[in-house]
């Protein structure tokens, strides 16, 4: 699992234990008489269907994107193969001057 990855699963972990706390506390039976708790209860059933819906949107998004650049780079490597050794040549060359000043 990849390092974003891992960091939306931890927000959406954390979101859904928020709003499992707050549905809890909401739960009260002594609260069902109130229709300010009711619609409270209305709202955030449908503002969670609307942020996971809004997750699983932007995961798409990133994946489709991640995929893309990809792609993308594939086919620079593949058509520009000498300047990406240079490159790679140069990185390296920079890199052992750094260390070979300590």
């Amino acid at each position: 699992m990849g390092f974003g990855r891992r960091k939306v699963v931890n927000a959406q972990d954390e979101l859904e234990q928020s709003v499992s706390r707050l549905r809890e506390l909401l739960a009260n039976a002594d609260l069902d008489n109130i229709p300010e708790v009711l619609q409270l209860r209305k709202r955030l059933d449908e503002g969670l269907s609307e942020v996971q819906d809004s997750a699983i949107d932007v995961v798409h998004e990133a994946k489709r994107h991640a995929r893309h650049a990809a792609r993308a780079t594939n086919e620079y490597v593949h058509d520009e193969p000498w300047q990406i050794v240079g490159g790679a040549l140069a990185a390296g060359v920079v890199l052992g001057f750094l260390l070979g000043r300590r």
